[in-house]
């Protein structure tokens, strides 16, 4: 069964998903429906973090998805305090 369920938008952001919505070949229903969908989805990906088993594969996941090596504590720290003593454009003294 179906319901049918009001969504209350500013007029500039109906505009915004509609035009959205039309590019992507979708009525403004579908692609407010498909956007719900993904949120849910994203939520229930992140809500599951309270297992050390899905802490695991979380960052497992993370990892397998990056590239390279994470710089150390201390590279990230130099980093943070040449950034705070640089000078930069706009810069009053």
């Amino acid at each position: 069964m179906a319901v049918r369920v009001q969504v209350i938008l500013d007029e500039r952001e109906a505009a915004e998903f509609r035009q959205q919505a039309k590019r992507q070949s979708s009525s403004l229903s579908g692609w407010l429906r498909q956007a719900g969908r993904r949120e849910l989805e994203r939520c229930r990906s992140t809500a599951n973090l309270r297992s050390r088993k899905a802490l695991v594969a979380f960052f497992s996941a993370c990892d397998a998805r990056e590239e390279g090596l994470e710089p150390d504590w201390e590279s990230h720290k130099q980093a943070i305090l040449d950034g705070q003593t640089k000078e930069r454009p706009g810069d009053v003294r």
